[in-house]
Parts: structure tokens; C-alpha cells; sequence
């Protein structure tokens, strides 16, 4: 037999030892030694598929995965989960580096909690924003617009922006800490210079454990999701702040 794989004959059926424990084949009556040995390797096979998925993964085209992300999306009504945000520099060698909690809501309902190193809110609702800045007790306030990150987050879980509709999608591999994941680029039809985004999904749940923003000077911007619940319940109030009674509102309409 050309595999190592523990095989034998006990009563009239084939049997393979399977983590200390024998599991059954086949019927062995009447098997000829080629069938033998095909059975083998089929065992070997699974025993591989099963243990190791890896070895079997198949690579997906962009269409497959941008589908596969949308079907997600669509389903999803509520998402909260930690982020990581970076922010590299063209000119700067020292990254900037930032954490905290996000929590979405559809139609249009977003909080990205900042805690660490800073303590700062970016609320998003409807057509509006809210900004607030704790260490300076400012509020910023005004119409969403397609300029921040943030915002173009709120727009692709949404779905307010369908990916298909706006970005030519292609795959694209970098550098990751789960080979397994899936990985696209997206590049805006509407815009030129050399803009895109990276993403990266898993390929259980399809969901979004990392988006890279590339503008056209080399800058580049990071978020790294973790801790992901999908249409739990969210927090009472969650979409409200509470703020000081001096606080210094500033109107950018």
C-alpha cells in the first residue's frame, strides 16, 4: 500500500486508525488489492480534508467573493465588533495608531468609539455626523459627504454604496496573518489618481477583518476588525451622546 495510514481487516469490513480510534471504510469482502489500495487513499484524503481544509482550498475569483460579501451584507442588520485604525504615512516612518469599538445599525446608524490612546466619538445618522473630541470638549457636526473613511465604511456595510455599482473588483493578494482569508482589491470607477481599497474576508461567515485604504499620495489607512457579532442586540442608547453642558459646538455645514 502506498500510504502509512494505520489500515486494517476486523470482522469483514476495513477500518482506518483515526486519532486513537478506528473508524470504518468499507465492506472488505470480495475487494481486490487495487480496490484496496483506491480505498486507501480515498481514506487518506478525507482524513486530510477534514484535518487540514487548507490543502483543499480552491482560490475564488473577485466576482465569487464581491457576491459572496454582498449575500453578507444584505443579511446583516446589526454588526459591533473592535477595530484597530492605522494611519501610514507617505513621509512619516512612525504609523499612527488608534482603538476602539464600532457599532452599525441599518438603514444608516454607525459609532466608532475611540478609547485608546484618545477618547473621541464619531457618530454617523441619517445624512448627519457628529464628531466629538473629548480632550478638547468639541463637537463637530454637518452633512455626511464620500470624504472620510469612516463614512465610506457606513456606505459599503449599508449597502447605500452597492460595491458592484462602484468599484471594478479584481483579486489582489497582501500581506495577511491568515493565508486562509480571502482577499480583493477595489478601485473607485468614479475616481482617478490611483485610489483603492484592500479587503480581506474570512471564508466561513464572509465577513470584513480588514480594509485598506490607498489614496493617491501613498498614504495608506487600516482597520482591522475583530470580535465580530453580527445581529446581536446593541447597546440601549448606543446611537446617542451624552455630552457636557459646555460643551464648544462647531457647525460644518
Amino acid at each position: 500500500m502506498g500510504s502509512n495510514l494505520d489500515i486494517r481487516q476486523i470482522d469483514r469490513g476495513l477500518w482506518c486508525l483515526v486519532r486513537n480510534e478506528y473508524l470504518f471504510i468499507a465492506p472488505c469482502q470480495g475487494l481486490t488489492p487495487i480496490w484496496y489500495n483506491f480505498i486507501s487513499m480515498k481514506c487518506l484524503c478525507s482524513i486530510l480534508f477534514l484535518f487540514f481544509p487548507f490543502l483543499f482550498s480552491f482560490s475564488q475569483s473577485a466576482e465569487d467573493v464581491v457576491s459572496r460579501l454582498e449575500k453578507t451584507l444584505s443579511s446583516t442588520k446589526t454588526l459591533q465588533a473592535n477595530f484597530e485604525h492605522s494611519f501610514y504615512s507617505a513621509v512619516v516612518s512612525t504609523p499612527l495608531k488608534e482603538k476602539g469599538k464600532l457599532y452599525l445599525q441599518k438603514p444608516d446608524k454607525m459609532r466608532w468609539e475611540y478609547t485608546d490612546p484618545e477618547h473621541n466619538i464619531y457618530l454617523f445618522e441619517g445624512d448627519r455626523y457628529q464628531y466629538y473630541f473629548a480632550e478638547d470638549n468639541q463637537l463637530m457636526r454637518g452633512s455626511i459627504s464620500d470624504e472620510g473613511h469612516e463614512s465610506e465604511i457606513l456606505f459599503l456595510l449599508t449597502g447605500k454604496k452597492n460595491i458592484t455599482d462602484f468599484y471594478s473588483a479584481e483579486s489582489n493578494s497582501f500581506p495577511t496573518d491568515n493565508p486562509q482569508n480571502a482577499q480583493i482589491k477595489l478601485t473607485p470607477k468614479q475616481e482617478e489618481g490611483g485610489a483603492y481599497l484592500l479587503l480581506e474576508l474570512d471564508k466561513d461567515k464572509w465577513l470584513i477583518h480588514k480594509i485598506i485604504f490607498m489614496d493617491w499620495e501613498g498614504n495608506k489607512t487600516e482597520f482591522r476588525f475583530d470580535k465580530i457579532k453580527v445581529n446581536a442586540i446593541l447597546p440601549k442608547n448606543i446611537f446617542e451622546l451624552k455630552l457636557p453642558s459646555d460643551v464648544e459646538i462647531i457647525e460644518r455645514d
